[in-house]
C-alpha cells in the first residue's frame, strides 16, 4: 500500500482536466470549437460579399456565434477547472491509499473509494499521475498529485503498481 498526502492546486485541476479533455467526448470540443468559429467567419464573408444584397443581420448574427465559439474553446479547460476545484478546495487536505484493489481517498468531509474497475486507465504527467474512468464519454476522472508521496523514489513504485492494476495511455 501506498499512501499520498496533499492539497489539491488550481493546477492540479487543470493538468487533470487537460487530460480529460484529451480522451472520450471531451476530444470533440478540442476540435469542434475551432471549425464552428471557422466556418461561421467563412459564412459571415459570403453573406457581406456574395451575390445580391450584403446581409449584415447575418452577418452579425454568424460574426457572434464565430466569436463565441473562438472564445470559448479555449476557455473550456478553465472553466471546467475552475469548477471542480471549487468542490475539490472545500475539502482540504486528501489522503489517498492506493493498493491492489484501488484508490481510497479521504478528507475532512468525505470518504471516496474506487476499485481499479471505475478507473482502468491512467496517464503520467510531469506533476501528477491522472486517472480515468471506463465510460465512453470518459466524464470520470481523479488525480494522484507525486508531491503527495513522502519519498521521490516512492514515484516509480506508485507508477509500477498503477501498471499492475490498470492500463497506461
Amino acid at each position: 500500500m501506498m499512501e499520498l498526502v496533499y492539497t489539491p492546486t488550481r493546477e492540479d485541476l487543470l493538468d487533470a482536466v487537460r487530460v480529460q479533455m484529451r480522451h472520450g467526448s471531451f476530444r470533440t470540443l478540442r476540435w469542434l470549437m475551432p471549425i464552428t468559429a471557422v466556418l461561421a467567419f467563412l459564412v459571415v464573408a459570403f453573406l457581406l460579399s456574395g451575390p445580391g444584397e450584403p446581409n449584415t443581420g447575418g452577418a452579425i448574427l454568424m460574426g457572434a456565434l464565430g466569436l463565441l465559439a473562438a472564445v470559448l474553446g479555449p476557455l473550456a479547460l478553465r472553466l471546467t477547472a475552475r469548477q471542480m476545484y471549487a468542490m475539490v478546495a472545500r475539502q482540504g487536505e486528501h489522503r489517498a491509499r492506493v493498493d491492489e484493489d484501488g484508490v481510497r481517498w479521504e478528507t475532512s468531509v468525505s470518504e471516496t473509494t474506487a476499485r481499479w474497475q471505475l478507473t482502468p486507465r491512467y496517464t503520467e504527467t510531469p506533476t501528477q499521475f491522472v486517472l480515468l474512468s471506463a465510460d465512453k464519454g470518459g466524464v470520470g476522472v481523479a488525480a494522484l498529485p507525486k508531491r503527495g508521496l513522502s519519498d521521490p523514489t516512492d514515484v516509480d513504485r506508485l507508477r509500477a503498481l498503477l501498471d499492475r492494476n490498470i492500463t497506461r495511455m
